[in-house]
């Protein structure tokens, strides 16, 4: 199922993407279910907004995936597939939707895009077990995590360069039955993929993440959770159109303008 939020005639609402229309739901789906008002709305009419406005945090995975199939048969051989996740933190002022422009910071002259799988939790999640993780998933979406490399080299940590409004594009939709075993991730700018994985090379599930993160903090519904990039990144200048495509879900797309 796919789930959109939108705006049409001057409201915002989200609703169930079905044969090219939008039926649209009574309430926010993390909080107030499916339950439908019986409106449709033709999706052609339609603004699609960031899916998800995390209420506390984006949480970012860092090398969350092998360089290679080498890497990841050498490391499992080893028993090294379960080391834990490495993780950093975005406000969710970093969040904008697709088509939503992304400013460049005055700070930064080097600035980097990467594809990524997002997850979108449902439920309160604290210290649950990989078995009970699943539960806690409402489903997933497009993100691109954009880091100014410069700052990042410079800090020597990510918290500046990671957490410019703007710096983490969503969308278009978050789809709830979605299965991470061998999805093709890739991001580029101007419709050139400079970045290509596939999900077979991730250091862990999606259950296995969740289930890390909920033993440090507790996972709220509306945390967005990055779940990491293919080998890779790609610059971003002002002019171009930053795209990043999932299989399975879609296309995320966004301009980049420095004021």
């Amino acid at each position: 199922m796919k789930i959109a939020r939108f705006s049409h005639d001057a409201r915002i609402a989200y609703g169930i993407v079905d044969d090219g229309d939008l039926v649209v739901l009574a309430s926010d789906p993390m909080f107030g279910g499916l339950d439908t008002t019986g409106e449709r709305v033709p999706l052609a009419d339609a603004v699609l907004l960031a899916p998800v406005i995390p209420r506390s945090k984006v949480i970012g995975v860092g090398r969350g995936y092998y360089a290679s199939e080498a890497e990841r048969d050498e490391q499992e051989a080893e028993g090294d597939r379960r080391l834990e996740p490495q993780f950093f933190i975005k406000p969710n002022t970093t969040v904008v939707g697709p088509g939503d422009r992304v400013v460049l910071p005055a700070a930064s002259a080097e600035v980097h895009g990467a594809a990524e799988i997002a997850i979108v939790i449902g439920k309160i999640a604290k210290n649950v077990s990989i078995e009970e993780a699943e539960d806690k998933i409402f489903g997933y979406t497009i993100a691109n995590d954009l880091t100014a490399v410069d700052l990042l080299k410079s800090d020597d940590h990510s918290a500046r360069a990671k957490s410019f409004d703007g710096f983490c594009p969503l969308g278009p939709l978050i789809e709830t039955e979605f299965d991470l075993e061998g999805i093709d991730v890739s991001g580029g700018v101007n419709g050139a993929q400079a970045q290509n994985g596939d999900t077979a090379l991730l250091r862990h599930s999606a259950a296995e993440t969740v289930s890390f993160l909920s033993s440090c903090f507790t996972l709220l519904p509306g945390d967005v959770i990055l779940t990491g990039a293919p080998a890779g990144s790609f610059p971003v200048q002002a002019g171009d159109v930053a795209t990043v495509t999932v299989e399975g879900i879609g296309t995320l797309s966004n301009p980049i303008v420095r004021l």
